[in-house]
């Protein structure tokens, strides 16, 4: 039986040589993260195609992903946010077709690796970091001290936001990267036994079915994590992006 974390190894599909000893190549994730970008931009575009008045099924389906993200930004960084709608429909539809790929056998769950998981958040972080001091300047710096603590406890609360808002990009890639690694590790754990135990004859496979069931729920649960997570990050990003738009609140 192969080993759980197999599924997890990065592999050069073309090399192109070596630069100062590190080896330069296309990997199994590139190609992934590729394929990721080719199909949710393949459907939006084929969805939108014909931007009847009436939309069909994917239209819909489209239209719906777009309002999704949208309210969730209003709701989270209010009107102005939504100068920032293409980085966050972009983050939304990568993570989601990403996760959901990742689903399909025999294939590489790009999320599961924790470098591209904090390259999105470094992303999001330099965003609002860089965006928030422009915008406001020295004033960006309101948002390490809230409003209304007493002068007392600011030499204690300032440190702690500014601790806390360092860790975001740490926070904010270690929750998909942990969730999306477990759930296909313990998925490949339970498909294993099912395999190992099927292999020993009648009274195997009897014993099979347990583990086959507990191996049917959690992919289920895996595919609603998929969904779950990427609206989860999402989610996160309008909060940080809030924070750069009002950094006093």
């Amino acid at each position: 039986m192969a080993s759980p974390v197999e599924q997890f190894e990065i592999k050069p599909l073309i090399r192109f040589g070596e630069i100062g000893g590190q080896e330069l190549a296309f990997t199994n994730s590139a190609a992934f993260m590729l394929l990721a970008v080719g199909l949710a931009s393949s459907f939006l575009l084929l969805a939108t195609r014909r931007r009847a008045v009436v939309p069909d099924r994917w239209q819909s389906a489209s239209e719906m992903l777009y309002e999704f993200v949208a309210q969730g930004l209003r709701d989270g960084a209010g009107e102005a946010g939504m100068r920032f709608f293409p980085l966050v429909f972009s983050l939304f539809m990568f993570v989601l077709v990403a996760n959901i790929v990742g689903m399909v056998p025999y294939t590489f769950t790009v999320t599961s690796h924790l470098i591209v998981t904090f390259a999105l958040a470094m992303l999001v972080f330099l965003t609002v970091t860089i965006y928030g001091l422009a915008k406001h300047g020295l004033g960006f710096f309101r948002l390490f001290l809230p409003s209304g603590v007493p002068p007392i406890l600011i030499p204690l609360i300032v440190p702690i936001e500014l601790v806390s808002y360092l860790a975001r990009p740490v926070s904010h890639s270690m929750r998909l990267f942990a969730v999306m690694m477990a759930g296909h590790l313990t998925l490949k754990v339970f498909a294993g036994f099912v395999v190992a135990l099927g292999s020993l004859g009648a009274l195997g496979a009897a014993a099979a079915v347990m583990p086959l069931l507990m191996t049917v729920a959690i992919t289920a649960l895996e595919v609603l994590m998929s969904v779950v997570q990427a609206y989860i990050f999402t989610m996160l990003t309008c909060m940080y992006i809030n924070d750069a738009l009002h950094p006093g609140h």
